[in-house]
């Protein structure tokens, strides 16, 4: 590895993980067009570390969030006395989670034994046609019960706990993806589904990258804390930077776009990885 690679690889984990295109399919492909083995154990570790930046980005665009779910946020004053600042509680968080950390963690060898490049062109396809459908649903053909976050029942948490499972046996769908489409599917407005997609990344993402820091703690060697650190602070800033123009451009920015986006990067995938 070299600096030039770290930053590109960096940038493109900081831009594409919280966003619904596949972070996953990027990284290979990135590797792939720069002639680096994504399959090393370097270029493992140095995805957790990356993605480790991306986690704490997304933590302090949502640290308001998630310190009311923790029970230490300020309550706002509100006209005839003080309500919470959030009716979005643990419950919803835990329900919209477990699903795939259950299924991550009974099914992990048979996940990695999934992993692919001709798996990862047909997620992108597959995740871009329920986008689609999930748009389409949304605004024409299902009643919107959740405008806001707050508005989340426990029952669309666990809808959208439930559709993240396929962005878990299916490496390069996206977990944005599905579970902002799981959240439109289900009622959910596409602010408030990106909103919920966004802030349950935190506790399933540091779940995932500490399980596999644990076996990847000998590549942390002196030649390559640089690298790590220089990534770690890149994904960070580029991930903290896209999360919150994403979130104010959303009603700009349709899934449909990155649907048709994920199209055009399967077929990519297909003349450079595929041939």
């Amino acid at each position: 590895m070299d600096t030039i690679t770290a930053i590109i690889l960096a940038i493109v984990e900081g831009i594409t993980e919280f966003i619904p295109v596949s972070s996953t399919g990027h990284m290979i492909l990135t590797a792939k067009l720069m002639g680096f083995a994504e399959q090393e154990s370097i270029m493992k570790t140095y995805e957790i570390v990356i993605q480790l930046g991306a986690i704490l980005a997304i933590a302090l665009v949502y640290r308001h969030r998630v310190l009311n779910l923790l029970g230490i946020g300020r309550s706002r004053s509100h006209r005839g006395g003080v309500m919470p600042q959030s009716r979005l509680n643990l419950i919803h968080v835990i329900l919209g989670i477990a699903p795939a950390l259950a299924v991550a963690f009974f099914a992990r060898d048979f996940i990695k034994g999934l992993f692919g490049a001709s798996t990862v062109l047909w997620a992108l396809v597959a995740g871009g046609i329920l986008m689609i459908v999930a748009e389409w649903v949304n605004r024409r053909k299902i009643r919107i019960t959740a405008h806001e976050l707050d508005d989340l029942s426990y029952g669309q948490a666990l809808a959208i706990g439930l559709y993240q499972i396929i962005s878990v046996l299916w490496p390069g769908f996206s977990r944005s993806g599905s579970t902002i489409s799981g959240g439109m599917l289900s009622g959910v407005s596409y602010k408030a589904s990106a909103d919920f997609s966004f802030l349950i990344a935190i506790p399933i993402m540091c779940a995932a990258s500490g399980y596999e820091l644990l076996d990847a703690y000998r590549d942390f060697t002196s030649e390559t804390i640089g690298y790590f650190i220089i990534g770690f602070l890149i994904s960070f800033v580029v991930a903290y930077l896209v999360v919150i123009l994403f979130m104010r451009w959303i009603q700009k920015i349709r899934l449909t776009h990155f649907a048709i986006y994920r199209f055009i990067l399967a077929a990519v995938f297909w003349l450079f990885i595929m041939r």
